[in-house]
């Protein structure tokens, strides 16, 4: 299609001519400058999106009057100067300078000071029918908090002082919290988590980048991050289950979540503990489990696509392994007979972490222990190569003579 075509077309689907577009974008420009915020409202078509990235976004009318207010308040003298307008077609880009004094209401909860604003930024406009349906600002955010005096003047004392603190935190987090690494063609271990790196969370091949099979605890979320984006990014998280060592960094990564059927209403709600036994555990477990739970967790998490038995994904087949949760999955891949299967079965003591030979997960956490071990000897009828659980070592050799040792050990 030529480029004629194209404009043609886009003026056909509703877009405004670049004339009207320009006319509105001056017009909306000019109420600003006057803070005549009624005057601005009428260029706005009503449920039109205002996005200010990283700060706001909402809607017209109301939404946007907010917004607007909550500019002029707290800096009466706010002086927009307008410095280029480029428009195509519907779309209006406006580079703007602006200049104020916090003296008037607060601002974001913050108390006037006197401080001095000087900022730029850009708004595109979007529109239709002589109305702004969409417009999407950018606005550098950090440079006004520094302005209010929220953040330290760049390059002084007190900004560096603060850098090395976090820069602290950071290898800290690092030396403690997760290590990397492969253990077999396009799969990659990710282990972390407090006490002694027992969590995993396994990184799978996926076309340009690598899902992420269950997701650790919340405190490995930044680790997780650069791990997945060393590998070509992460494309999508499947949840072995939903417990909250399983999902805790699933809602900091941004990305589409996925578990079986069964699995959907614990991992978008208590992440299973309404049916935990707690008393199960020794005094020391009942006490400190809970405060553990609460802290690797990150929260309930929106599943936007389920998976059951028989599905592929990312070359692996799952498998539905029910007992310690009733949606378990695992991940089984039959070219090297590798099989990647959450909680399934445990190869530590959960209330002392003494690593040793498999086991039936621990009782105080499983919907149906009995289940379980059916489960564990359907997965040894698998005959893996390599099983690789959610915690601590995986295990090798003899695979199927010893998770049905576990299956049979009561």
């Amino acid at each position: 299609m030529t480029d004629v075509e194209q404009a043609s077309q886009s003026l056909h689907d509703g877009a405004t001519d670049p004339a009207e577009t320009a006319r509105v974008a001056d017009g909306y420009f000019a109420a600003l400058v006057r803070h005549d915020i009624d005057d601005a409202l009428t260029y706005w078509k009503p449920g039109g999106r205002e996005n200010v990235r990283g700060q706001v976004d909402t809607t017209a009318p109301d939404g946007v009057r907010e917004f607007l207010t909550g500019i002029f308040a707290p800096f009466p003298d706010f002086a927009f100067n307008v410095v280029e307008t480029t428009i195509q077609d519907d779309r209006a880009a406006v580079r703007w300078t602006a200049t104020g004094t916090f003296t008037g209401a607060q601002f974001q909860g913050v108390e006037p000071n006197g401080a001095k604003l000087a900022l730029e930024g850009v708004d595109v406009l979007i529109v239709r029918d002589g109305l702004i349906v969409e417009n999407n600002a950018f606005a550098d955010g950090m440079t006004v908090a520094r302005q209010l005096g929220l953040m330290p003047p760049e390059g002084s004392r007190q900004e560096v002082t603060m850098k090395k603190a976090f820069n602290a935190k950071t290898k800290v987090g690092r030396k403690l919290g997760t290590t990397t690494e492969q253990v077999a063609e396009g799969v990659w271990i990710v282990r972390g988590g407090f006490p002694g790196k027992t969590m995993n969370v396994y990184l799978v091949r996926d076309g340009d980048g690598v899902l992420m099979f269950d997701a650790g605890v919340k405190s490995m979320s930044g680790a997780l991050a650069m791990a997945a984006a060393e590998l070509g990014g992460l494309t999508r998280i499947v949840l072995g289950h939903g417990h909250q060592d399983h999902r805790g960094a699933a809602p900091a990564l941004g990305v589409p979540v996925l578990c079986h059927p069964d699995e959907v209403a614990d991992a978008e709600g208590d992440g299973g503990y309404h049916y935990f036994k707690l008393d199960k555990l020794n005094p020391v477990g009942k006490r400190l489990m809970p405060v553990l739970l609460n802290g690797w967790d990150g929260g309930p998490v929106t599943i936007s696509e389920t998976l059951e038995e028989g599905d592929e994904v990312a070359g692996f087949k799952v498998v539905h392994l029910p007992g310690h949760a009733p949606g378990l999955i695992g991940l089984w891949r039959e070219s090297d007979r590798l099989a990647l299967v959450s909680d399934c079965f445990y190869t530590l003591d959960p209330q002392t972490g003494i690593k040793g030979k498999a086991r039936v997960p621990h009782a105080a956490f499983n919907w149906d222990t009995e289940q379980a071990r059916a489960s564990i000897r359907k997965l040894a009828a698998m005959e893996p190569a390599a099983a690789w659980s959610g915690h601590a070592e995986p295990l090798r050799g003899d695979v199927r003579g010893q998770l049905e040792t576990a299956a049979a050990t009561t």
